[in-house]
């Protein structure tokens, strides 16, 4: 009964954080538009056929970018789900994010339950739930990628501790698939999750007997996560250097100030747009207080010879630690280390900043208090700390009362890249062209174009060629897209970004069509093996050791 009623504890204050997101109308972030537009480009290519869409046709004056070959995929299959039961995408995006508010919620309770008790589980969710950076996420960025994430950095530890702990074989295999769905839910946020999770891992594994068993089982389910989420990832790092605008950000323009972490402040601009109401970078005077409590903590659990001692000391290294990286001095850290820019800006790493301190929030309750009022009074006292400083920053500063079609139908949000600038493109396109009247458009001789079938990855079509001709196709050349004449693959030649190719005379039938690169193909593989090993792992499931 304890149990329930600590979760339903957790699910109340979520439910309370993320309330505002099931008002009508839409919460104006800074992404949001941008991702109603992707749910409704995403579904469409769904519905036409690709399992995996990569290529999004309205987009860029309707010559389409590779967008979906980039972008995270999971907030866009969650979206096209929830459509199927006839919700709008704006709705679609509210109710994924309130959903990943309560899946956080549990899980950051079950994972620190694990450490400090329930008590100590939920006081560490609540402030998890309540961190100002977590309703930043939620809406002021309105990024629903990162607030997946958020949700599935806890499922993945608790699922880990407990495979470290138990050996069972269903830990491992949840362990794989929330490592998985942390990579298509945000890939920044992913890699940076992954350099965590590695020390964290290897601290589990330290104080393990069997050290060796656990870094070989850890070494395959690490393997399995990737291999699962391959299809995603791979494509994206090796097909980096097609597209243009991938990383647009300067490292250096987007410290956050000292004082803009400690003290708190709330604003929905941008970063690196200057002062006035710029976006909030604190961490929190609940998260501060309780980063302070857990110093004289980790202090009277070395003194007591605690066990725990390791594992606050461990958190608290990080957060020192992640709070250095987001200042400008660190700069020459993030300029020498690779993959450290791909994280665009330094305040991200709020997101590991707000997971510490809530974990080291619960440490309290590692002390020996014997008197059980006292520690439920303790309890409460922090959740009504956190809550009454945070609750303010869980609604919306007002709601945009719009529907899809405001979104799927206007050319400020459709002809453009989906992009922050417009900035993403192909190297071959480049810029944004002006709108064509054709698609398909007869370059040199004389033929005549009929029996049109046009799908978000397909253009089918007969020709009638009185000589031999040469067709242009207004559509963004890209790795993938192949052309076939009367079956037979036909060569392309790319030509201001665009593509041509000969017909030779007489009648014929061509199909344009964008398919899977060689690396994408093996992408695939790997993803359809790992997901086959994963399900037969679970088939074979006992709670037994592995």
């Amino acid at each position: 009964m304890a149990k329930f009623l600590s979760i339903a504890v957790v699910v109340l204050f979520a439910v309370i954080a993320g309330f505002s997101l099931l008002h009508k109308g839409l919460p104006p972030t800074h992404d949001g538009e941008y991702h109603v537009v992707r749910f409704f480009l995403f579904d469409e290519a769904l519905r036409d056929g690709n399992l995996y869409p990569r290529w999004s046709a309205h987009l860029n004056s309707g010559f389409g970018v590779p967008l979906f070959n980039f972008v995270y995929p999971l907030p866009n299959y969650l979206a096209s789900f929830l459509h199927l039961f006839s919700f709008s995408f704006i709705d679609s995006f509210k109710i994924i994010m309130f959903a990943a508010t309560i899946i956080g919620a549990i899980f950051f309770y079950l994972w620190t339950k694990e450490f400090w008790g329930r008590l100590g589980g939920i006081v560490s969710s609540v402030f998890y739930t309540f961190s100002p950076y977590h309703f930043a996420d939620i809406y002021i960025r309105g990024s629903i990628g990162e607030v997946l994430a958020l949700a599935f950095f806890p499922a993945f530890l608790w699922s880990y501790t407990k495979f470290a702990l138990s050996k069972q074989r269903l830990f491992f295999i949840l362990s794989s698939l929330f490592l998985a769905l942390i990579i298509f839910s945000h890939n920044i946020l992913a890699l940076m999750f992954f350099f965590f999770s590695l020390s964290y891992i290897t601290l589990l594994i330290y104080k393990e007997k069997n050290k060796k068993y656990l870094m070989l089982n850890t070494f395959y389910l690490i393997l399995l996560g990737l291999g699962l989420s391959a299809i995603f990832w791979l494509p994206a790092i090796f097909e980096t250097k097609f597209a243009a605008g991938l990383q647009i950000f300067d490292i250096g323009a987007h410290f956050p100030d000292l004082y803009q972490l400690l003290i708190p402040s709330w604003g929905s601009g941008f970063s690196g747009a200057g002062l006035q109401n710029a976006l909030s970078f604190q961490i929190g005077l609940a998260n501060l207080f309780v980063i302070f409590l857990s110093l004289v903590v980790a202090v009277w659990q070395v003194i007591k010879r605690d066990k725990k001692s390791i594992y606050t000391i461990f958190f608290l290294i990080w957060f020192i630690l992640t709070f250095y990286l987001m200042l400008s001095i660190s700069l020459p850290i993030w300029n020498t280390v690779p993959l450290m820019n791909y994280f665009q800006f330094p305040w991200r790493l709020l997101s590991l900043e707000i997971l510490f301190a809530s974990f080291l929030a619960g440490s309290i309750f590692s002390l020996k208090i014997k008197n059980k009022s006292v520690k439920i009074a303790l309890a409460i006292f922090l959740v009504f700390a956190v809550f009454t400083l945070g609750v303010g920053y869980a609604r919306p500063a007002y709601y945009l009362l719009r529907d899809d079609n405001y979104y799927t139908s206007r050319s400020n949000f459709i002809d453009g890249t989906n992009s922050p600038g417009n900035v993403f493109n192909t190297i071959f396109l480049k810029n944004i062209p002006s709108k064509e009247k054709e698609r398909i458009v007869i370059l040199k001789g004389d033929a005549k174009i009929s029996s049109r079938e046009t799908k978000s990855n397909l253009y089918n079509f007969s020709v009638n060629s009185k000589n031999n001709s040469e067709i242009l196709m207004n559509v963004a050349y890209y790795p993938g897209w192949n052309v076939y004449v009367n079956n037979v693959k036909t060569n392309v030649e790319v030509k201001n970004g665009r593509f041509s190719f000969l017909v030779p005379a007489g009648e014929g039938q061509v199909r344009v069509v964008f398919e899977e690169t060689p690396i994408r193909i093996v992408a695939d593989l790997i993803s359809v093996l790992s997901l086959i090993a994963l399900s037969a792992l679970f088939i074979q499931y006992k709670s037994s050791k592995i």
